[in-house]
Order: structure tokens, then sequence, then C-alpha cells
């Protein structure tokens, strides 16, 4: 009967030890190179979200309206004189500034005795109508003081945004909060054909307008399909307007807007709910922002993007 020798082979220890540190090596590079990937996309969403910070404080942006006044057919006054059309009361505002002329389809200014005002950076003096609206030429900013106001059209409303860009809601502003970025948000999606090329769009103000349709934008969370219309303005980006179920929990109650890539040649895009905005409606009660169609209100909480801002 042979012996058995069952003792095992001595290890080669040096052999192992570089597969260890092999190993160790390349997963080192694998968590560095995808900390720095996690890193980098952080960093663009944050320089996305500064810039979006530094245009509403722009004198263009939304933290800086203090009226709205819709025009009557006619003349309308406006100062902070009590019973003037557009009225605002501020110890800083004439009593009288002047009225607007609203005849057919333009809207004429004209200044009150000693007054002046610019019309696009223009000083206007005297008592000589000015035409300052006319159906959709691009809009005249006009002037006095720290305060500027436009002339605005809604379906068949014609109104005055009024600004102060010394507004309290500026001086004050400390910023927007937001949900931590996760990039399980950004999420893969594919534009199929609309089954009509218009969609209908509701405001703030009952008024529903039809609406270029770019097409329905389809993705999955969680193991489901959702869609949304999407909207093309004539941008570089294509334009949606959603909400889910954070709405008027934690999120601005009348939903967020959102841009998206256009898609390429095949339909693929993406979505980027860490990048979902606030309307104006979030900060101001003068403006007139559109709600999401009722196909757009999805069944899913996104705790993504901005959170809700103010009481409007």
């Amino acid at each position: 009967m042979n012996n058995r020798n069952d003792a095992k082979q001595p290890r080669n220890t040096k052999q192992e030890m570089k597969k260890i540190l092999y190993t160790l090596l390349l997963l080192n590079f694998f968590f560095s190179a995808n900390a720095q990937k996690i890193n980098s996309y952080a960093k663009s969403v944050n320089e996305w979200h500064k810039a979006r910070i530094a245009d509403l404080k722009t004198p263009a942006g939304w933290l800086n309206l203090e009226g709205l006044y819709w025009l009557h057919k006619g003349t309308n006054s406006i100062g902070k004189k009590e019973g003037s059309d557009c009225r605002y009361n501020n110890a800083s505002f004439p009593a009288e500034l002047g009225s607007f002329i609203y005849e057919g389809d333009s809207v004429l200014w004209m200044n009150s005795a000693n007054n002046t005002i610019k019309v696009n950076g223009v000083l206007v003096n005297g008592v000589k109508p000015v035409k300052v609206f006319y159906k959709d030429e691009q809009a005249i900013t006009m002037s006095w003081s720290h305060y500027t106001w436009t002339i605005i059209k809604r379906e068949d409303k014609i109104g005055v945004r009024f600004r102060n860009v010394e507004a309290k809601t500026l001086v004050h502003f400390k910023g927007i909060d937001r949900f931590p970025i996760d990039s399980i948000w950004r999420v893969k999606a594919s534009m199929v054909a609309p089954s009509q090329n218009l969609l209908m769009i509701t405001n703030v103000l009952g008024q529903t307008t039809a609406t270029k349709t770019a097409g329905k934008l389809l993705f999955t969370i969680n193991n489901k399909e959702y869609s949304l219309d999407v909207i093309d303005e004539g941008g570089p980006k294509f334009f949606i307007v959603f909400a889910d179920e954070t709405a008027g929990k934690t999120t601005y109650g009348a939903g967020r807007f959102i841009d998206i890539p256009k898609p390429d040649a095949l339909g693929n895009t993406e979505i980027d709910f860490n990048l979902a905005y606030n309307p104006p409606c979030a900060f101001t009660a003068f403006a007139t922002c559109p709600l999401p169609p009722p196909q757009n209100r999805l069944k899913l909480a996104i705790p993504a993007g901005e959170k809700n801002y103010g009481n409007h």
C-alpha cells in the first residue's frame, strides 16, 4: 500500500500579492473614474443652477415684478393716485405719471405734464403720444427712475408688466432650495411623433392656447413606462410643463418646467429631472404661467430639481 502525500504545494506568495495589488488598482481606478464622473456631473448641474439664479436676478428676471395691469379700450392712467387705472401705490412714484391709450391693435403712451419717461432708453418729453405696442412686434421697454414696464399680449388681453428693479423680493432673495443631485433622475428617453401637431395648454388666467408640439417623450423609471408631451418653442431645446406627486408638497403646486435636448435622428434624448425648475408664478403673482396638461401630471414622485419657493 502506497502512502499518499496530501500536503499542499507551497504557494507563490509574490504572484498572489501581485494579483491582489492589480485587482485593488483596477478597483481604485474604477471607483476613482466613477467618482470623477459623478463630481463632473454634479458640477455641471450646479453651474446650470448658478446661471439660472443669475438670470432670475437680472432686470428682465422674475424677482422684480410688482404689477400686472390689464388695459381697457381707451385711456388708462398710471400713478399712485387713488382711482388710477393702473395704480402703483408707492411713495416714490408720481401721483400721475402718464397714460396708456389702447386703440385697435396698438397702445400709445402719453406723458402727464412735467413728466418724462424713457422708451427703449430714449427720453420722451412733452405730451405727444408715442406708439409703444403693435400686435406681435418686439416688446418695447419703458422706464422712469428705477421702474420699468412693457406691454404684453395674452390672447385677447393687453396688459402692462411692471417692474421695480429695487424690489424687496429681489433684494431679499436668498436662492432656491433643491433636492440633492442624483443621477438616477437623469433618464434616457425616446421621442415619438405626436398624434396631432398642436397641444392645448391652459395658463393661470384660464386661457387655452393651441401650442406646437414636438411629440411625446417616452421613458422608464423603476421598470414602469411614463410619457410627457413636449412643446416646440422654436429654440435650441424642447420644453416641458409637468407635475408629479411632489406638487403642492415639496414642489410648486402648479407644476414645474424642464428643458430637454432635441432628439437625435433615431429619436433618442434624455430628460434630467435634476434640472427641473419653478415657473415664474412661483416667484410672483404677476406672471401668466402655463399649466401642465392632464397627460403631463405624472403618477410618480420626483424628488429632484427645484423645491417650492414662496406662497404664490
